[in-house]
């Protein structure tokens, strides 16, 4: 479903990505530790068509993520640190324009339940500059589940959310590998990732190391 080979990245002539390669199966949820700047966003930029790779190359759902970026993005939904949310619109006009951005139908039962489901429903709305940044980020997740994506990039899933906030987003992990999706998460809960990774690495030197999730939890220094 996520497959980099040989992935690269310079800045000014430093080297953030140092030929990463990486495969994540239908099914799985991969969990990425490291410091901070040791490269974990940037990867998860580059896969998202954010960013291009100094070399090397990916495919997302088998479609080419430099040479075939629009048909790559219909295959991901990408939930970062920044809201990505139009702020003038209402929580339930957003995630009707998501729908339209991707071509499907507006249904309006859907985006209540969905709104319900991430404990926004009584904010259906209310326009979204007013919003903290956790429910900022339960309404990407209820974008995530009225999309449906084969692919999920999370970038610190858990940030800005309270602990029913961050038990929602392990359900819809779950549900999202049950029903075949792939998921790349980065993050710094160990506790909480392990719940639902299927494997894990840490970034570090540029290079992914994979690294098994009970020996995560017992070596801090790793993280």
């Amino acid at each position: 479903m996520i497959a980099a080979e040989g992935i690269s990245r310079e800045f000014r002539h430093a080297a953030v990505l140092r030929d990463v390669s990486l495969s994540i199966q239908a099914g799985e949820c991969f969990a990425l530790f490291g410091a901070n700047g040791a490269g974990k966003t940037t990867l998860l930029r580059i896969l998202a068509t954010l960013l291009r790779p100094s070399a090397g190359r990916f495919f997302l759902g088998g479609a080419d993520g430099v040479d075939q970026r629009d048909a790559a993005r219909r295959q991901f939904f990408l939930i970062a640190h920044g809201s990505h949310h139009y702020d003038e619109l209402t929580a339930f006009e957003n995630l009707g324009f998501s729908l339209r951005l991707r071509g499907l139908a507006h249904d309006a039962d859907a985006c209540t339940a969905a709104l319900a489901r991430v404990g926004l429903g009584a904010f259906a709305d209310v326009r979204v500059r007013v919003f903290s940044s956790g429910m900022k980020k339960r309404l990407a997740f209820a974008r995530a589940m009225l999309l449906r994506p084969a692919i999920l990039f999370l970038d610190e899933p858990y940030a800005a959310l309270d602990e029913d906030g961050m038990a929602l987003v392990n359900r819809f992990l779950d549900e999202h590998c049950a029903r075949g999706g792939a998921a790349l998460m980065t993050s710094h809960n160990r506790a909480l990732s392990a719940q639902v990774a299927h494997r894990a690495g840490i970034m570090r030197g540029g290079r992914v190391h994979e690294a098994g999730l009970a020996e995560l939890r017992g070596r801090d220094e790793l993280l």
